[in-house]
């Protein structure tokens, strides 16, 4: 009897980091490629059967993919995370929805310039819609006849966070109704033994007990994948940053590797041929951790130029801060009005002309800006491509927003503030806690979701439900990003297409010293405190 292992190895939501460090700081920490490199190198010389797949948001994350997309420096070189990947000899890459934040031809450039197939099933060309990026599945021979498939596919979610001119000519198909078509093709028509699906969205659903644990929409699929697709051996998640491994539902084996690679995931499939045809007799998976893993310094060496172009870029001083915009404590930054939030804020009123604004405090690490301010600290304070639109909504639309970002709050229980899961669990997702300027607010989270705006007034009038209000907002949230459904459909009077890392340099650059200044527009309150 043959017998073999099959070990597939996992990245997921990479966003861009090969070096380990911390570009805020630059301090060490445990993540990256250069790490995850020694581990796959380590089994590749375990294991003869290796298969190493990318599940997508590879090519944005980092001030060095940021860089890389807005300087000239590097127009004659190859994007640094495909020069990895190719380096590292992938066997396939799949799209996340992040692919497509610097625009289809940067993203298609990449595709090119990658030695391995980037895979998707139901991104359609819209015209005649067949996979528009050629591969919907690629299949892999190993030894002894084995004959492994893996099927991309991309949450369809895209459209509703994505600029329009980065996806034209695109559909996104439903994940679901797309592998019940290609996974009996792979099974039948190809005769793979083994079929991966390699999917870059989440789970909708608790794994052990089917409840929901999010809004059911079409972001994340994962659960009905397992449940609904026969034939699926192995599903390969991502997009939540979860780190999910030692499971199966519905005898499928399921992996999600975290984030910013700080965990490369790893299934084994040990298998035995019976009759000609290969069976599966065990599997199992895991995560193996970076932390204490050295770096592969052969493989940073060869994206060394990158590195050093972007640290002296990042070095840059733009101006100063009259005052204190320092992050000392992230939940106090959420509870009433201050000088980091009021400034980008104002950064976003000047760009747009319009008086009032909503942002939000993107993570907890955020540092806020020191007296002397570089691109490091732009960067590093607002860590997305966004783009502003300017959005005409009612009055009425205004509060269900507010509503919406004061369900960041669970119940005041007497004692302190606490974040509600839903904001923290499967995924961190703080910044979708939006703060305003150009109103004035109160929220008191000692009453129940959806009457907890108790003062919501604009220049000292009450904001009326039928009135219309400008307000601009990332493009994000500007298409219900973060469900702000509230957003979606409505009029967009002005679009600012420059990214707002840009635009608060720039800001920084005209006005050479920025004031801290808080007007105290709006706060949290529980009770009669």
């Amino acid at each position: 009897m043959t017998t073999t292992n099959l070990v597939i190895l996992q990245t997921s939501d990479v966003h861009g980091n090969i070096f380990p460090i911390h570009y805020g700081t630059n301090a060490y920490a445990d993540i990256g490629l250069g790490k995850i490199s020694t581990l796959v190198k380590k089994e590749r010389s375990q294991n003869n059967n290796v298969l190493l797949i990318d599940n997508g948001d590879l090519i944005q994350g980092t001030p060095m993919t940021y860089h890389y997309v807005r300087s000239d420096e590097h127009s004659h070189l190859p994007n640094p995370m495909v020069a990895v990947l190719n380096e590292m000899k992938y066997d396939a890459g799949v799209f996340g929805n992040h692919e497509f934040n610097y625009g289809l031809e940067n993203l298609e450039a990449a595709v090119k310039q990658a030695k391995y197939p980037w895979l998707s099933a139901n991104i359609l060309n819209e015209a005649d819609q067949t996979p528009y990026f050629g591969k919907p599945y690629m299949i892999k021979k190993f030894d002894d006849d084995l004959k492994v498939a893996v099927l991309g596919l991309t949450t369809p979610y895209i459209p509703y966070w994505e600029k329009p001119e980065n996806i034209v000519g695109l559909q996104f198909a439903d994940p679901v109704k797309t592998a019940k078509k290609w996974v009996p093709f792979l099974k039948e028509e190809e005769q793979a033994d083994i079929v991966v699906v390699s999917y870059h969205g989440g789970f909708e659903r608790d794994l052990d007990t089917g409840e929901p644990i999010e809004k059911i929409t079409r972001e994340n699929q994962g659960y009905r994948l397992c449940i609904e697709v026969p034939g699926i051996d192995v599903l390969l998640t991502g997009h939540q940053h979860r780190k999910i491994y030692g499971k199966e539902l519905n005898e499928v084996i399921v992996l999600q590797s975290g984030s910013s690679g700080s965990f490369l995931g790893k299934a084994v499939l040990k298998l035995e041929k019976v009759g000609g045809k290969w069976k599966t007799v065990s599997k199992d998976s895991e995560l193996l951790s970076v932390k204490d893993v050295p770096e592969d310094q052969s493989l940073l060496d060869k994206v060394e130029i990158y590195e050093r172009h972007t640290q002296a870029w990042l070095d840059q001083p733009i101006g100063k801060i009259e005052g204190n915009m320092l992050v000392e404590d992230a939940m106090q930054i959420r509870l009433k009005d201050n000088a980091l939030i009021e400034f980008i804020n104002k950064v976003q009123m000047d760009a747009a002309g319009v008086d009032i604004s909503t942002t939000a405090l993107f993570d907890n690490e955020s540092p806020g800006f020191p007296t002397n301010v570089t691109m490091r600290d732009v960067v590093s304070n607002y860590i997305y491509p966004n783009t502003l639109k300017v959005v005409r909504i009612s009055g009425k639309d205004m509060r269900d927003a507010l509503e919406r970002s004061a369900s960041y709050f669970m119940p005041y229980n007497g004692k302190e503030i606490e974040v509600n899961p839903a904001f923290t669990t499967p995924k961190p997702q703080h910044y979708n806690y939006d703060m305003w300027e150009g109103i004035e607010y109160i929220i008191d989270i000692s009453k129940p979701e959806g009457e907890r705006v108790v003062r919501l007034e604009c220049q000292a009038v009450p904001v009326l439900p039928d009135r219309s209000y400008d307000v601009v907002m990332s493009n994000y949230r500007a298409g219900g990003g973060g469900q702000y459904f509230m957003y979606q459909g409505k009029p967009v009077i002005k679009e600012i297409q420059i990214d707002m890392s840009e635009l608060i340099a720039n800001y920084f650059l005209r006005e050479k010293t920025v004031k801290a200044t808080v007007n105290g527009n709006w706060k949290v309150i529980h009770g009669s405190n």
